[in-house]
């Protein structure tokens, strides 16, 4: 199998939900994500949720008028959401579970279940030339859904590994870790590309790109937390680091 290069998305949420606090105008996320990919981000993903608790639509409008790197879009499967990103035309949107009692994102998208009601959607994001991801688990029903579903993408939800791996459950951390291996492996056959995100951080993110299957990780909590102590380009310079640290291990026995 050949190495693709990888590639790191930048989440911007949080920087969003700092100035919401204050009800202004700064921290404003568009300089975040101009600021990332002077770092090195390869992309931008903001989450425009149904609730408004961070991103905004006139956020979207300024990222997508702005930055020079690719915007992706997460959002729901709803008819609002579609309307806005066939407005805004990004260069992909990620499809993701939402509820509104949430913290974060807490799951993958249930493809199997909603397989009637994603297929038209999904037809509509790619007729308008707009690149189709779904943030599921690594489970290969749903990663064989996503494929009949010709969605080209596939983002595996990371994060009971992550979490596993954070609190010291070894046993867990190792389960979850062979589910995600699995799963890359099998969407890669499948015909689709492979990103994964949720909950990485320096340790994580530097394992999982190892993993040649996965082309992109889309990362921005922990960036955004060791900005507060280091600056956000200096998060983002080692996130980068730690993941070409892990590429070069896999590239070697390619």
């Amino acid at each position: 199998m050949s190495v693709l290069p990888l590639r790191l998305g930048v989440n911007v949420d949080q920087v969003a939900t700092l100035r919401n606090a204050r009800g202004g105008r700064n921290p404003d996320p568009v300089r975040a994500a101009l600021t990332a990919i002077e770092a090195g981000a390869d992309g931008i993903t903001a989450h425009l949720r149904e609730d408004r608790r961070h991103i905004r639509e006139e956020d979207m409008a300024r990222l997508k008028a702005t930055i020079s790197k690719p915007l992706n879009f997460e959002m729901a499967a709803t008819a609002e959401m579609l309307g806005l990103a066939l407005a805004t035309e990004p260069h992909a949107v990620c499809l993701v579970p939402e509820r509104r009692e949430e913290l974060t994102t807490e799951g993958g998208l249930d493809v199997v279940g909603q397989h009637n009601a994603l297929k038209p959607f999904i037809a509509q994001l790619n007729d308008a030339g707009i690149r189709v991801s779904l943030f599921i688990a690594a489970e290969p029903a749903q990663i064989e859904m996503a494929a009949q579903l010709h969605a080209p993408v596939i983002e595996i939800h990371t994060g009971a590994w992550c979490d596993a791996v954070t609190d010291g459950h070894a046993a867990k951390a190792e389960a979850e870790w062979q589910r995600i291996v699995a799963g890359s492996r099998l969407a890669r056959a499948a015909g689709l590309e492979v990103h994964a995100g949720h909950g990485l951080d320096y340790v994580t993110a530097e394992k999982i790109s190892g993993l040649g299957e996965i082309v992109e990780l889309n990362i921005g909590y922990y960036m955004m937390g060791e900005a507060l102590f280091v600056g956000l380009g200096e998060s983002v310079r080692t996130m980068r680091a730690a993941m070409d640290r892990g590429r070069q291990r896999v590239a070697a026995t390619a």
